[in-house]
């Protein structure tokens, strides 16, 4: 029996990683559209925040963050192969959204997907990652500020050890205001390396004595070889 999830009430979230998409994939092109919007608007807002108060992040003269050997990719749909959540959700729902721009301050990689267990499923989940490369200032206080966000928030952080110079997961379970039963899940990595940051975001719900709870920890293994599998390939990928 297919149940529909029910219309959040309690407001938009505009901090972090995006929040689960709650409608049948039908309709997930506008809500694909929506996401995209919001992280082109966040990296915007830091591209403008390095030009015009660079006093506040900006390294001394004559040095630049430390890029090692990461590079932009066109597509990083492509490029993120994603081999564990595929064979979680062997099921693409839609069409992969992705964008890369460039510029002499950041640098900015994005993509969403959206899969499934099996075609004919009608809840899926969605998968959001974002790689920058910050070329003018040291990224370490904006990370740090992303974290207590989070925690702000009621992320549950876990840090993670060797990955990049600073890594960590969050995770929240978030009950519907309208409908306790319904549990809206996200799980997100954050890494820094360098001048690079990095988020991989999966987000899902379920429903109380009428679905499956995701395991949480197979989810943040996912996040974990996954990851570490873009972040070699973009280091290997070419100017």
């Amino acid at each position: 029996m297919t149940h529909q999830v029910p219309t959040r009430t309690d407001g938009d979230r505009s901090y972090g990683p995006p929040p689960p998409y709650r409608r049948p994939p039908r309709r997930s092109r506008r809500h694909l559209v929506w996401g995209a919007a919001g992280a082109a608007l966040a990296s915007a807002i830091w591209a403008a925040a390095v030009l015009t108060v660079p006093g506040l992040v900006a390294l001394p003269d004559g040095l630049a963050p430390d890029l090692k050997a990461y590079r932009v990719v066109d597509d990083l749909c492509t490029t993120a192969k994603l081999n564990r959540f595929s064979q979680l959700y062997p099921a693409q729902s839609g069409t992969p959204y992705h964008y890369s721009t460039r510029h002499a301050a950041l640098d900015d990689m994005y993509c969403s997907k959206y899969l499934k267990k099996s075609a004919g499923e009608t809840e899926y989940s969605s998968l959001y990652m974002q790689a920058q490369l910050h070329r003018r200032v040291d990224p370490r206080a904006e990370f740090e500020a992303q974290q207590s966000g989070l925690r702000q928030r009621h992320y549950q952080i876990t840090e993670v050890p060797e990955l990049g110079e600073q890594a960590y997961v969050g995770f929240l379970d978030d009950r519907s205001s309208s409908d306790r039963s319904w549990h809206y899940l996200t799980q997100v990595l954050y890494v820094r390396d360098g001048a690079l940051t990095y988020y991989l975001s999966w987000s899902g719900s379920y429903q109380e004595g009428k679905g499956v709870e995701p395991d949480r920890e197979t989810i943040r293994q996912a996040l974990l070889m996954d990851s570490r599998d873009l972040l070699r390939a973009l280091g290997q990928a070419s100017a």
